[in-house]
């Protein structure tokens, strides 16, 4: 029996909706800082990419489409309920080694370098914006990354790193998107689904024509940078 829910009278619902073929994007979540949470349903097991705001709505809307499987987590900043959301699904917690200790009592599956879930499914560790921050290719519609705050939207809704006074290692996250360009292609990597920022994609939720982006980047500039926003 799933627990009830007090639901916080200030909280009003907008409900997720599908932003590509069985992918769906929450509304920003207020314990997460704004992040965005992103459901893939899938007959192979649903999956669910950070943690959306936690309430009835919710979780009502993932119990009726199948619940969730696995609950990966891009990095700690997005953890959020993910100990009351697998508590209530039972699902499988994916998160890379440096950050699992942040769910000392719940299963987690600690990520290394990569994992593969599945034939479609792969996690990969991109540290920088944090130790674990890390992505997940879905192997869906020409390449579909998520990945947190690894890279966010600018204004121009391009996907860029974002330097704050919280990132753990600059460098480290400049050579992550030289990790990603290095193993991706055009062909197999067109979209980005961020964590944050996404206000400035103007309602989409994604950015298309991701590989193409990322390779304009100057990252030896980005090196040098204090700030891009």
């Amino acid at each position: 029996m799933c627990p009830p829910f007090q639901q916080p009278s200030h909280h009003t619902h907008k409900p997720p909706r599908t932003i590509l073929n069985s992918l769906i994007a929450f509304p920003p979540n207020r314990d997460t800082l704004g992040a965005t949470a992103y459901f893939i349903v899938r007959k192979e097991g649903n999956i669910l990419i950070d943690c959306p705001a936690w309430d009835k709505n919710n979780q009502d809307f993932l119990e009726s489409n199948g619940g969730v499987h696995w609950l990966f987590i891009t990095h700690r900043g997005a953890i959020g309920k993910s100990a009351q959301i697998q508590k209530i699904f039972g699902c499988e917690i994916v998160i890379q080694e440096q950050e699992a200790y942040l769910l000392p009592e719940s299963k987690v599956t600690a990520v290394s370098e990569k994992l593969t879930i599945d034939s479609e499914l792969e996690v990969i560790w991109t540290p920088g914006h944090s130790p674990g921050s890390s992505c997940l290719y879905y192997n869906s519609q020409g390449g579909i990354l998520f990945c947190g705050r690894h890279l966010v939207p600018n204004r121009d809704g391009v996907p860029v790193p974002l330097r704050t006074s919280k990132t753990f290692h600059w460098h480290r996250q400049i050579k992550s998107i030289k990790s990603l360009l290095d193993t991706f292609t055009p062909q197999t990597l067109q979209y980005i689904c961020p964590g944050a920022n996404t206000g400035f994609l103007r309602g989409k939720r994604f950015i298309d024509n991701a590989y193409n982006h990322l390779a304009s980047l100057d990252l030896a500039e980005l090196l040098t940078t204090q700030s891009l926003f």
